[in-house]
């Protein structure tokens, strides 16, 4: 079963109907759904993103970068380079909810959470998650603008749930990151992006922590490169498949190229127990869903 566990569902860019005729194109059999958080993306040039990505894979580079990449104005939108983001602070569910009530078979959800937002973070945890098709909770502390400390209260509904978190952290976070995961040893933890902005930083902050995965996905942040240091260094069982679309390259039809992430894991390794792995069982097994996956099949 191959598994997309990171993709923004973004009705202005892929509807659900468009995104279940790609999924079916490249052979993807469920995709995690998040909550749109953002407005329009602009498509930075390939050159802007390599030589960003340098500079974040070379610590002593990094700052650069960051002055940058989280330059937040009082609204808290985001501005590049290339543009302003509006960032939402509090996402809404309703879109990733009717896709899971409509196609249960391909769908499931994140529920968003925002410690600095309207609502409380706990009260939509134990809401959505009490809805069959929500199975994690995800955070955005980076362009949230708040430290993973802040996470604590709610991690420790997840966990007790037996629910995983996936996190997007941002720059010089790894102490408040190590505070959520000391404080939650029960938490299962995926960090976005192969742990953006610190990537190998943040893997030697993890490595002996099972319960804290990567994922592989976002060709802005995630090029081939980052991809195999991660597997090398983490191991193929610590290493997740996610696509961070419909942000990215788009394909002949002028749409999302939902197929690009998937073809660069199966490039990148050619054996068929490694992609099986990293394609979906590691995130069945790390999940806690493979139990459920197993039952529906025998079913």
């Amino acid at each position: 079963m191959i598994i997309d566990c990171h993709y923004h569902h973004d009705l202005n860019l892929l509807d659900t109907e468009q995104l279940l005729d790609k999924m079916n194109q490249n052979g993807v059999d469920k995709i995690v759904l998040i909550p749109c958080m953002n407005g329009e993306i602009p498509q930075p040039p390939e050159f802007l993103l390599k030589a960003m990505r340098f500079l974040l894979t070379h610590r002593l580079l990094r700052g650069i970068a960051k002055r940058s990449a989280a330059n937040f104005n009082q609204q808290g939108n985001l501005k590049l380079p290339i543009g302003e983001i509006e960032i939402y602070r509090d996402p809404g569910h309703d879109a990733v909810y009717q896709a899971i009530q409509n196609y249960p078979d391909r769908f499931w959800g994140w529920v968003f959470v925002n410690p600095q937002g309207e609502h409380d973070p706990i009260k939509e945890t134990e809401k959505w998650l009490d809805i069959p098709g929500f199975i994690g909770v995800k955070a955005h502390p980076f362009w949230h603008q708040y430290g993973p400390e802040k996470l604590i209260e709610v991690a420790h509904v997840a966990a007790k749930k037996g629910k995983p978190m996936l996190v997007h952290i941002g720059f010089n976070q790894d102490q408040q990151l190590r505070a959520l995961i000391d404080d939650v040893p029960g938490l299962k933890l995926i960090l976005a992006h192969a742990a953006f902005p610190g990537y190998a930083d943040t893997w030697r902050l993890i490595r002996n922590n099972e319960n804290v995965v990567v994922d592989l996905s976002a060709e802005a942040y995630v090029d081939e490169r980052i991809t195999q240091q991660a597997v090398n260094f983490l191991g193929v069982d610590r290493c997740l498949f996610g696509t961070d679309g419909p942000y990215g390259t788009k394909s002949e039809d002028g749409l999302y190229d939902y197929g690009l992430m998937k073809r660069r894991i199966e490039n990148l390794f050619p054996s068929a127990s490694v992609q099986k792995k990293i394609l979906g069982e590691n995130f069945l097994t790390f999940s806690g869903l493979k139990n459920t996956h197993e039952a529906l099949q025998a079913s």
